[in-house]
């Protein structure tokens, strides 16, 4: 597994735990450190005991040498990060490519090469072409297999996956057999289990991780429309997710309203497929509204909570719960706390953060005299505004009169919808949310 991040880790963790022996490759050498040591640089609930049981049991190993890794190897995966590309939207495939030119070079025998990354399509044949440029002398099978894995809830995505998406160069001489077979055979725990295995070419499966994402990120920025409407006229966005979400053609999953998707994939993934389709002369005009109100959402998040402090934040305190995009992580890439929190700071707020994971994270990327808190109480001590940006299940147990004896003033901004309006209400607070009365 060449790649000791968030996908390469869980993916090759889980492979482990399948009875597979997996090396990860990892040149970072803090996080190379950190993994030999035993602790685990990513927060992933259960990873660290997964890890630790498959190392244990001799089938997870971690180091740099990519040569020693493959050694014996049947097949590699490329786990490289493919981060937005300065400019134009597109995936930079830097690493990707510069992993498979080391990989022909390191390979001692024929390899199963397979893209786990999320890549444009093309990628797989760019990655074909490479491998036998480099290695005329041996024969690469290449596949395309993306991850589908929600951050806080990989390891069970990644046992029980609703599909396991596969691409296959079948241009080769045995047709894709072998690298067919060799997929067939990591993934054979998941054939018991019956989960669905899609196999298909390069492109399709390259364009399905897209398209995926892409009609996801739509229906978190539908739900936020729809949450915007129901303020304006009255109605409930709690009652209308449910309404609609019971009809089994939409589903009830990616309906909750809040400050707008951030993270590590719908960003990055919207971007590409945009460019994507607009090189291929066939531009994808949801997709591109979705990025536009996205993030025209955050910037109006921030609006509105200056507007509850009555329009002014200078001279005022605001307490904020959650930075990370989503509960049970530690991922602040594109999290909707960044560009509000910014915005607030440029109006003069004072900023006390309290998030259980991601504040390590968040210091590098926040104004500096940003004040981190222990707690949540800690964060709300003499704040005129409490704002909620991640729905960590630590903030809906707060006691509301503890909360509102913390605060100097009485405001709360839920972007999360975590609390009863009638009960914080009750409570003394003017509290507002997201779509409802």
């Amino acid at each position: 597994m060449v790649g000791g991040g968030y996908v390469g880790l869980v993916s090759g963790a889980c492979f482990a735990e399948f009875g597979a022996d997996v090396a990860i490759v990892e040149q970072d050498p803090k996080k190379l450190a950190a993994l030999t040591a035993g602790r685990i640089p990513i927060y992933e609930p259960g990873l660290d005991t997964l890890v630790a049981s498959n190392v244990e049991a001799g089938r997870l190993t971690f180091g740099d040498d990519l040569g020693a890794a493959m050694s014996d190897a049947d097949a590699v995966f490329i786990a490289v990060g493919t981060p937005t590309r300065r400019g134009d939207g597109h995936a930079d495939l830097t690493y990707v490519y510069a992993a498979a030119e080391e990989i022909a070079r390191a390979a001692r025998t024929d390899l199963l090469v397979v893209t786990k990354s999320t890549v444009p399509v093309g990628t797989g044949r760019e990655v074909a072409r490479i491998l036998r440029q480099t290695r005329p002398d041996l024969t690469f099978d290449v596949a395309s297999n993306p991850e589908f894995l929600r951050e806080g809830n990989a390891i069970e995505d990644f046992m029980r996956p609703d599909r396991v998406i596969v691409g296959i160069d079948r241009s080769g001489p045995d047709g894709g057999a072998r690298a067919q077979g060799l997929i067939e055979q990591l993934y054979r725990p998941l054939l018991a289990i019956q989960a669905p295995i899609v196999l298909t070419d390069l492109e399709t499966a390259e364009l399905t991780k897209y398209a995926a994402n892409a009609f996801l990120a739509m229906k978190v920025t539908f739900i936020n429309e729809m949450a915007d409407l129901c303020e304006k006229v009255g109605g409930n966005i709690h009652d209308v997710a449910r309404g609609i979400g019971l009809d089994q053609r939409i589903g009830s999953r990616f309906l909750s309203p809040g400050p707008g998707y951030g993270g590590s994939c719908f960003p990055k993934d919207t971007r590409a497929l945009t460019a994507i389709a607009q090189d291929a002369g066939a531009p994808t005009r949801l997709v591109e509204a979705t990025v536009a109100i996205n993030e025209a959402r955050k910037t109006g998040m921030a609006e509105r909570i200056i507007a509850q402090a009555g329009g002014s934040l200078e001279g005022k305190t605001i307490g904020i719960l959650g930075l990370t995009f989503k509960p049970d992580t530690d991922d602040m890439r594109e999290a909707a706390s960044l560009p509000i929190l910014a915005r607030l700071h440029e109006a003069g707020a004072t900023l006390q953060v309290f998030d259980p994971e991601g504040m390590d994270a968040a210091r590098a990327l926040l104004p500096q005299n940003v004040r981190y808190c222990d707690d949540a109480l800690a964060a709300a001590q003499e704040a005129d505004v409490v704002v909620v940006l991640t729905e960590w299940n630590m903030f809906r147990a707060l006691d509301p009169a503890r909360l509102r004896s913390a605060m100097r003033g009485n405001a709360i901004a839920d972007l999360r919808n975590i609390w009863s309006p009638d009960l914080m209400r009750e409570a003394g607070f003017d509290y507002r949310s997201i779509g409802r009365p």
